[in-house]
């Protein structure tokens, strides 16, 4: 079947269904661990700060999303393409590459999450590090799977209706903490610690950044399903539309919960600590509706993550970036030689949480280091665009400059977020991106194409350099997993 034929054969997708594929990839696990994080890292005025800087930050890129999305209607699975047609294939496949391992390694965070939660009520399980919690978190790999191998179209509308029954206990969690809100409570926990400092306050943003931009992963998720779209201005709405409902639940959820306990509490309390927080407010039946919501809502994100990550190996094999082998379709549609690929890959990413000390946190900022260069590379093409002029009308002008200045904030948001996620993840990322480079020259190879060119060498030299620091620094414990 030829790339156009797949295409064409596939059934579309409303603006609300694609609008829900981003609200379900971004609401996850990350939102019931946001009262900890902030308490831990610092106060109000600091959470405020925080969720601004985020919130634009993640806004511009949504933007930019949203305006590639139109500029660029003959580029699908944007989150890798842009950069191939920006930078060049190697940099397209490295996007792709990094933008799928980070989602794999996500995954693993929200089946430990779930196995985490499912042992309020099932002992054995632990943190979700034990044996039976791996076992069990393995069995719900392939469940899910056979389901996705059904039908993307099918998966989807499951993913809906996860979608809606996941966001209502969270509402109910904001109203009721809004009812018991104490001002004064809110006041003692303006401050994230001492001294009252800009240096100080600076340093506790930074330390809530890969969080933040953790729990805003799936921006991206209308134009990955771009292929999937009705009209092709659907995508750029889904976009913004998923984006500012899921700002305005997180930033609620993180300030109210200041105006319930004190943030030493926050700051030591279990994981998921929205449930600490109801608990407190209304007894021991506010923890158990937050765990259930804990193990709906990150199962849910694992379906829609799953269907991500199965397109963004599919789309690149169709095209010279990835092996063509991972462009085969079952005979409903669905991405299967993806699709298995993934599966196997967060099977044995599980094996890792048996020996990781702290797997939550460990997955959590991984995943967020991995998502780093895609996001960067994207708005990097953006602005790209800008500079040359492509796609735009002598008449664009006023509209060029504003996409200029969209493009040049989601750059500086996304160079921030490098710099917050600090040398440890930098350098286990690298680790990841660097060994697919052999997928990339495979994928050449089958086609009769070279391999990199010089500037592509090059950067392939540093990447592996960076990775063989890393393998030295975790053989000599200087770095620890």
């Amino acid at each position: 079947m030829t790339a156009d034929k797949a295409t064409s054969g596939t059934q579309k997708v409303s603006v609300l269904t694609l609008a829900a594929m981003v609200v379900g990839s971004i609401v996850g696990g990350g939102v019931f661990t946001l009262p900890e994080n902030f308490g831990d890292a610092t106060g109000v005025l600091g959470a405020v700060i925080a969720w601004s800087i985020a919130g634009l930050g993640m806004l511009m890129l949504a933007f930019v999303f949203q305006s590639l999305a139109v500029r660029r209607p003959d580029l699908d699975n944007g989150i890798y393409v842009y950069a191939q047609a920006g930078f060049g294939n190697y940099a397209g496949f490295n996007v792709a590459w990094g933008y799928w391992a980070s989602n794999v390694v996500g995954n693993v965070f929200y089946l430990t999450f779930a196995m985490a939660s499912i042992g309020a009520f099932l002992p054995g399980l632990g943190q979700g590090n034990t044996v039976l919690a791996v076992l069990l978190a393995s069995a719900v790999v392939w469940l899910l799977h056979v389901m996705i191998s059904r039908g993307v179209r099918q998966a989807t509308i499951v993913n809906r209706i996860v979608t809606i029954a996941k966001i209502v206990p969270i509402l109910v969690f904001v109203v009721i903490a809004a009812v018991a809100f104490d001002a004064g409570v809110f006041g003692d926990n303006l401050w994230g610690g001492k001294p009252h400092t800009a240096e100080s306050l600076f340093e506790q943003v930074k330390a809530t950044m890969l969080v933040t931009t953790f729990v805003f992963l799936g921006v991206e998720g209308a134009s990955v399903y771009s292929r999937l779209a009705q009209r092709r201005e659907d995508i750029g709405r889904a976009t913004v539309l998923g984006f500012v409902s899921t700002l305005a639940l997180f930033a609620s959820v993180t300030l109210v919960s200041y105006g319930v306990l004190p943030r030493s509490e926050l700051a030591h309390a279990e994981q998921p600590s929205m449930g600490v927080v109801l608990k407190s407010v209304v007894g021991e039946w506010g923890g158990t509706l937050i765990d259930l919501a804990v193990i709906v809502s990150v199962l849910g994100a694992y379906l829609a993550w799953t269907l991500l990550n199965a397109e963004v190996m599919f789309m690149p094999a169709r095209t010279e970036v990835m092996p063509r082998a991972l462009a085969r379709q079952s005979g409903n549609g669905t991405p299967i030689a993806a699709l298995v690929t993934t599966s196997i890959s967060v099977q044995l990413f599980l094996l890792l949480v048996l020996v990781i000390k702290d797997a939550l946190n460990f997955m959590l900022k991984l995943d967020t280091a991995l998502a780093l260069v895609p996001y960067l590379l994207v708005a990097a093409y953006a602005f790209k665009l800008t500079l040359t002029g492509q796609t735009y009308e002598s008449a664009d002008a006023g509209r060029r400059r504003r996409d200029r200045a969209v493009a040049v904030l989601a750059i500086i948001y996304a160079i921030f977020l490098l710099y917050a996620a600090g040398t440890r993840y930098l350098l286990l990322s690298c680790l990841i991106y660097a060994p697919g480079t052999l997928l990339y020259l495979r994928a050449r190879r089958e086609r009769g194409q070279p391999g990199l060119t010089r500037l592509e060498l090059l950067g392939c030299v540093l990447l592996w350099s960076a990775a063989a620091v890393a393998a030295v620094f975790l053989a000599t414990g200087a770095l620890q997993l």
